[in-house]
């Protein structure tokens, strides 16, 4: 039996989270979309998959790149429209998201899961009807109160905290080939070993 990392488990798809429109756009919810933007693709709004949609060649490879203008509650909808459209199967997509239980920093990959309390990833599972798919997550840090999650996320960090989470998404992108790839396990190891930059404060 073929291994199921192989071509099939390369990502042709990469998807990054966050509530569409200018006023959210600096917002700690909004650091999967913060992933893309350093990935300097160029992205064009289709409506048939309610979001705006690249194509990214890195290291000889191709894979879509998509940035749901739903808002982040709703992202299953764009994420399963392309998805199968193109007859990407979940376990070649690539979901990057913000992250209440790591700190400002700290990034972590993984395959499969459950939602985690993240509305989006929910939303994402609901609309595959499967958990497989990869997901890398960025780190922003927890209020520390249950109540204050909501306006936690949906405020912009602080300068340093900012720093640290693109300096994050730039050591991600560093091993953007073999995530590509589908070789994780490696990329995963280096990136949970790697101690998150700590820039001072304001």
């Amino acid at each position: 039996m073929p291994d199921e990392a192989g071509t099939r488990g390369r990502i042709e798809l990469i998807v990054g989270l966050g509530n569409p429109g200018p006023e959210y756009a600096a917002t700690r919810h909004n650091a999967g979309s913060w992933f893309l933007t350093h990935l300097r693709v160029a992205l064009r709004q289709e409506g048939k998959f309610a979001g705006r949609v690249g194509r990214l060649e890195n290291a000889g490879q191709n894979c879509f790149v998509l940035q749901p203008s739903t808002f982040m509650n709703r992202s299953g909808q764009s994420v399963a429209a392309l998805a199968h459209y193109y007859r990407i199967p979940t376990r070649s997509i690539l979901v990057v998201y913000d992250e209440l239980d790591l700190p400002p920093g700290a990034v972590r990959l993984k395959r499969g899961g459950g939602a985690g309390g993240h509305n989006g990833i929910r939303d994402i599972i609901a609309y595959l009807g499967d958990p497989g798919f990869a997901r890398l997550r960025l780190g922003i840090g927890h209020p520390g109160v249950r109540e204050l999650v909501t306006p936690y996320v949906l405020s912009s960090p602080p300068s340093h905290e900012r720093l640290a989470i693109e300096a994050a998404i730039d050591a991600a992108i560093e091993h953007l080939p073999r995530i590509l790839d589908g070789d994780l396990e490696p990329v995963m190891n280096h990136l949970h070993r790697r101690a998150p930059e700590a820039p001072a404060a304001d």
